[in-house]
């Protein structure tokens, strides 16, 4: 039996798609045909046929930056519950940040990842330690991971404040290519901080985040990177690779830029919290343990400077730094909140609603900050529409007006600030291994 997905608005930007079209696929999840337009395909008594007038059709949407908590905090998340949360909001796989307790630091947590990921829907990519527990005093075993398939590495959470373990990190990646993921923090700036410093943290009592925080930490990395360029010191077949994440700062995307320019193999990413929310809106907000995370929600300033960003092709991805905690974590003061919010169910309403009905980008660019973008920076195998390939395809609804509830939440945690948020675009479903999931059957 084969799967006919009829008559959808097919966009791929690294096909330069955009058209209406119908897609043939074989029970084994492999394209047979694809035509466009009026042409039709022919369909035995078999077939499924699901009918895609008004949706898109497009690439599986990437999340490069997420946190299952498993092992060791199952309680706010596992394999499972994540997976189910990412296919609600139109993901057909992620990348797992290596924080987990234990850390993420061998080829043995790699294993036990992709062990227990193998029967779930959605592909799981494993994101390798820096160093040894995230300690940033010794590396962890980086040509182990290649030898893992591991693309990338990062401390996430824990910036390595060492410079000369980052230099030697910056050297050692670029022996196997892999990736450096950079939660950009000094952290003597920061310690015992739980929002943006400014106005609001002074009104409210709590100790502030200096934006600069961000800045310093990403200058001394790109300086280091661009010291290794010039002396030759990077490996003879590669070249160091660095990605920003979750980046919420003016003068940390006027570096980036800068970088970019000098030729350096500089990426970045923004959250969807980032670029809806700022210092005011926790500032107002009731529950405000819901708008703690890091970095910080920052000033009105540095958020339209994120628009700016996305809009002028700064910011490469859209990833939501997805990050459950249970409510016990969160409906607490402020200054004991813990750090993050989930993000996978919200990502692409927030997309459409906050950036693409905005017309600060097109749905092709969202599609590459959300899809083809990420793929490409974590060196996975790129999505195309033609026979032969491999389904992976993510159904949007663009029209669609909802808002997330609780009891609709298929994350085991609900730390969110979005909860009866209005939003406009959801995903209808995904289509990969073979199968075709509705997101509200899950």
């Amino acid at each position: 039996m084969s799967v006919i997905l009829q008559q959808a608005r097919i966009i791929n930007p690294l096909e330069q798609l955009d058209l209406t079209g119908t897609v043939k696929v074989s029970d084994n999840g492999i394209i047979e045909a694809v035509v466009y337009g009026s042409e039709t395909l022919a369909v035995s008594p078999e077939d499924q046929v699901i009918d895609l007038r008004g949706q898109m059709l497009v690439p599986g949407l990437f999340d490069m930056h997420c946190h299952f908590r498993e092992p060791g905090q199952e309680y706010k998340e596992t394999l499972e519950s994540g997976s189910k949360a990412a296919v609600a909001g139109g993901f057909t796989g992620v990348a797992l940040m290596p924080n987990t307790k234990p850390v993420i630091d061998s080829p043995l947590g790699v294993a036990y990842i992709r062990h227990h990921a193998a029967r779930l829907p959605i592909d799981i990519e494993v994101i390798g330690a820096m160093t040894v527990e995230s300690k940033g005093e010794h590396l962890a075993p980086f040509g182990q991971f290649h030898s893992y398939g591991v693309t990338a590495v990062s401390d996430d959470g824990s910036a390595i404040q060492n410079s000369q373990i980052m230099r030697l990190a910056f050297e050692y990646a670029s022996n196997f290519d892999l990736l450096i993921i950079q939660h950009c923090e000094e952290r003597s700036l920061t310690s015992g901080a739980v929002m943006n410093e400014g106005l609001y943290s002074t009104q409210l009592g709590l100790k502030g985040i200096p934006d600069v925080s961000e800045a310093i930490m990403l200058s001394r990395d790109l300086l280091l990177m661009q010291y290794l360029e010039q002396h030759k010191l990077h490996a003879p077949l590669g070249r160091s690779r660095y990605h920003v994440a979750h980046i919420s700062t003016k003068a940390a995307l006027d570096l980036v830029r800068k970088a970019k320019n000098d030729g350096l193999q500089v990426t970045c990413e923004v959250t969807p919290h980032h670029f809806t929310l700022c210092d005011e809106d926790l500032f107002h907000a009731e529950l405000k343990g819901n708008y703690i995370m890091k970095p910080p929600l920052s000033s009105r300033e540095n958020r339209e400077a994120l628009l700016e960003g996305l809009a002028d092709g700064t910011i490469d991805v859209i990833a939501t730094d997805h990050a459950p905690h249970a409510s016990h974590e969160k409906e607490c003061p402020s200054d004991q909140a813990a750090f993050g919010i989930i993000g996978l169910e919200t990502s692409l309403g927030l997309t459409i609603t906050e950036l693409v009905d905005k017309d600060i980008i097109t749905i092709s660019r969202a599609l590459e900050l959300l899809s083809v973008n990420p793929r490409k920076i974590m060196r996975l195998k790129p999505i195309l529409f033609a026979p032969g390939e491999e389904a992976n395809f993510t159904i949007i609804d663009p029209d669609l007006l909802w808002s997330l509830s609780a009891s609709s939440l298929q994350s085991k945690s609900s730390n969110t600030p979005f909860l009866n948020r209005s939003l406009k675009g959801k995903a209808r479903g995904i289509f990969h291994k073979g199968r075709f999931l509705e997101s509200e059957a899950l």
